[in-house]
């Protein structure tokens, strides 16, 4: 089994990007190597936002063994995601 891959779906002329930034910095920290986290420029990628269907950013998209576990679209908590991710370690 891999480990969870948490894909940030942001821009760089997102206010609400930039807020979630420290807080995926965080759970780094906490969780190690035990989490991949990608940030993916959407003006960047654009064949990747549509693959994911983004409409919002930020979008976060944790994705376990290539299935899609948990979509949240906004700045989400660091015990949110701490909590999903410990689930699927």
């Amino acid at each position: 089994m891999s480990k969870p891959i948490l894909m940030d779906f942001f821009a760089e002329w997102c206010g609400p990007c930039k807020m979630q930034t420290p807080i995926l910095n965080e759970l780094k920290n906490l969780m190690g190597d035990s989490v991949e986290i990608k940030k993916i420029d959407v003006d960047q990628n654009m064949e990747l936002a549509v693959k994911y269907g983004i409409q919002v950013v930020p979008t976060l998209v944790i994705e376990k063994d290539g299935k899609v576990e948990h979509r949240l679209e906004g700045v989400t908590p660091l015990e949110t995601l701490r909590a999903f991710l410990e689930k699927l370690i």
